[in-house]
């Protein structure tokens, strides 16, 4: 298998494993697509780290696969491709990249699909498609300007460019930077944390982030709120206030509960 989901202590670990540069085929492609449905599916997946190797988190499209595709081809192509990227997107979770290596074109779109991303200090990223004759079609020109702004997305996109952690952190295409060694371990510890955390509560934060950008603030507003009210139904809200009175703030651990 290309892609593997490996799940302990609530996290469900989604990794590349097409040897030697991650390259993001359509295996790959279908392989992530039925793997984050199955994620959002299980129970026992409480948040998501998506990672590669220690060399490479993806350096991007298959190239040579691409290449032999036609127009009529990648215009049926395109859409699978998108909705593999989306369906982790999707995942109605907390998800977290760990990102070592290269992760370019392709690969960083899908970084791009994160919550959240820990990088290593030796990382690099980049969106090289126009040095193809191509624009990113995964999402990058959708998800990318709306992380980090449209000025800095049409800099990478335009020049193809590859950024460096430091650069790729002081421009928010990254949340952390921390020792190659480190990156793995880093991610898996924020998971387990978020893993802990009260899943309804976590699942509405994201939805109302993540929907409230495509929309008005009006329409954002009330998609807020219908969830803020809606949490006063769950247990973990009981809990969580209980735990507040009874115990101070900050103690609670609402996954395992006795």
């Amino acid at each position: 298998m290309t892609v593997h989901l490996e799940v302990a202590d609530g996290v469900g670990t989604l990794r590349l494993d097409r040897p030697p540069m991650n390259a993001l085929d359509i295996a790959v492609q279908d392989r992530l697509r039925e793997l984050a449905g199955e994620a959002t599916a299980r129970a026992d997946v409480r948040a998501v780290v998506i990672r590669g190797s220690e060399r490479v988190f993806a350096a991007g499209a298959d190239i040579k696969e691409m290449r032999a595709m036609d127009h009529a081809a990648m215009i049926e192509r395109s859409r699978g491709l998108q909705e593999a990227f989306t369906a982790v997107a999707r995942i109605p979770k907390p998800v977290i990249a760990a990102l070592t290596g290269y992760a370019l074109g392709g690969g960083l779109e899908l970084a791009l699909c994160a919550d959240l991303r820990i990088a290593a200090e030796d990382a690099r990223f980049g969106q090289p498609e126009i040095q193809l004759g191509l624009i990113p079609g995964a999402g990058g020109t959708q998800r990318l300007p709306r992380l980090i702004g449209p000025s800095r997305a049409k800099d990478l996109i335009f020049t193809g460019r590859h950024v460096k952690a430091d650069e790729a952190l002081s421009m928010g295409l990254v949340d952390r930077v921390v020792p190659a060694a480190e990156v793995f371990a880093e991610a898996r510890a924020l998971a387990v944390r978020l893993a802990a955390g009260p899943a309804t509560a976590l699942r509405a934060a994201k939805e109302a982030v993540d929907a409230g950008l495509e929309t008005d603030l009006d329409t954002g507003l009330t998609l807020e709120r219908t969830w803020f009210a809606g949490l006063f139904a769950t247990e973990d809200r009981d809990y969580g206030m209980r735990s507040f009175v009874e115990d101070g703030p900050g103690k609670a651990v609402f996954w395992p509960r006795g």
